[in-house]
């Protein structure tokens, strides 16, 4: 069964740090472009940060400095590294998967950034 299933969410305050992984199963990762996005409330759902099958990155403005996008081809594992959270960064976060003609998508993990 091909899917994929985010995890790390969770209440943190400002300032603070969260970790989001995306756990694939049934496709090889490393032929994958693999971006996270996000939506919050009353928002569109908008990029976060990608990572290419060759390990290149890139990130949207708003998160630029403050989150790493990583991957373990052989864990089949993505994760995002979220640092200095603010209340504006609370949203569902989705993991997405694309390759040729397959777009795979998460169920989303809540972040939610409250003191």
């Amino acid at each position: 069964q091909v899917q994929l299933v985010e995890s790390g969410g969770g209440l943190v305050q400002p300032g603070g740090s969260l970790r989001l992984s995306c756990t694939a199963s049934g496709l090889t990762l490393c032929l994958y472009t693999m971006p996270w996005y996000r939506q919050g409330p009353g928002k569109q759902r908008e990029l976060v940060a990608n990572i290419f099958s060759d390990g290149r990155t890139n990130y949207a403005d708003s998160v630029k400095g403050q989150s790493t996008i990583s991957r373990d081809n052989v864990k089949s594992t993505m994760c995002l590294q979220m640092n200095s959270l603010k209340p504006e960064d609370s949203a569902v976060y989705y993991c997405n998967a694309i390759w040729r003609t397959r777009d795979l998508w998460g169920q989303g993990t809540q972040v939610t950034v409250s003191s």
